[in-house]
């Protein structure tokens, strides 16, 4: 499995720090509410040699990857967790501190390897003391990485004038409707990954016809041609699925090489969002 160097680079020195191997591809686990649900998914992704899970706190399942981590067998530092600070839990530095232990109580680790805030604070006053919370989580050796999700560039632009260290990773929505090439330039720009979320378009766009003429040109799923164009775009991916069967397509579709159908996948840009987009706000 591929894995990226991600780091929190300081805003003084410009020093990489905290850095970490991050797995490229993973299990996104969102809307896995049923019981068992979740935790038979994350085995089953383990199993196939996943090693990158994506949970938060606002999904209700940390505790199944917590359980499904410890049946599994895998030593815990070979698999690379990650989860986040609600939007609506990031009040305050003190606050901040408390949500990143009840994570931990939940999943049952001594350490997440990556902490995020789910969607920039509402309240514009609260975001550097949040974010400095977010710093000491990451001193105290709760979390081994401190990044953020679904912020736009202004976001990462006022968070120069507040942060000690900048974010190793914004998790963003991106797939080959809404490729975002601006905002995944900033994101670079502040020494960070980006990561995709959502890279189905949560469904939406699987019978669109563009998509449908390139995955039969290369001999694979839509499913799959998009999940390989976001990775191939350099972006750690996480799609999400509760199918044994399409984790493991899933994780197949990294086999596929895409040369050749670059302006194909340039025309489906339509700047579509599935779900929310925090990116946006003020």
């Amino acid at each position: 499995m591929d894995r990226v160097t991600i780091a929190n680079t300081s805003t003084s020195t410009s020093e990489r720090l905290h850095q970490a191997e991050m797995p490229r591809f993973g299990l996104g686990v969102y809307l896995m509410g049923e019981p068992g649900e979740c935790k038979s998914s994350v085995l089953h992704a383990l199993k196939q040699g996943y090693r990158l899970i994506d949970t938060a706190m606002a999904y209700g399942n940390e505790d199944e990857v917590g359980q499904a981590i410890r049946e599994s067998g895998i030593p815990r530092e070979d698999i690379f967790v990650v989860t986040k600070l609600r939007q609506p839990h990031a009040n305050s530095h003190e606050e901040t501190l408390q949500r990143c232990q009840q994570s931990l109580e939940n999943l049952g680790l001594d350490y997440m390897d990556l902490y995020l805030i789910h969607a920039p604070p509402k309240d514009l006053n609260a975001r550097a003391s949040v974010w400095q919370g977010m710093e000491e989580c990451l001193s105290n050796g709760w979390t081994r990485s401190i990044g953020v999700s679904n912020y736009g560039a202004h976001h990462l632009d006022a968070m120069l004038s507040y942060a000690t260290v900048m974010p190793s990773v914004n998790q963003i929505e991106i797939n080959p409707w809404l490729q975002r090439p601006a905002l995944r330039a900033a994101t670079e720009g502040i020494g960070a990954k980006v990561m995709a979320y959502s890279p189905l378009a949560r469904g939406h766009k699987l019978t669109d016809p563009g998509i449908s003429k390139i995955a039969v040109s290369l001999g694979c799923t839509p499913a799959q041609a998009a999940i390989k164009w976001c990775f191939d775009a350099g972006a750690i991916t996480i799609p999400k699925s509760n199918k044994p069967n399409r984790i493991s397509e899933n994780l197949d579709s990294l086999k596929f090489d895409l040369s050749g159908t670059e302006e194909e996948f340039a025309a489906l840009e339509e700047s579509y969002v599935s779900g929310w987009d925090p990116t946006s706000e003020p």
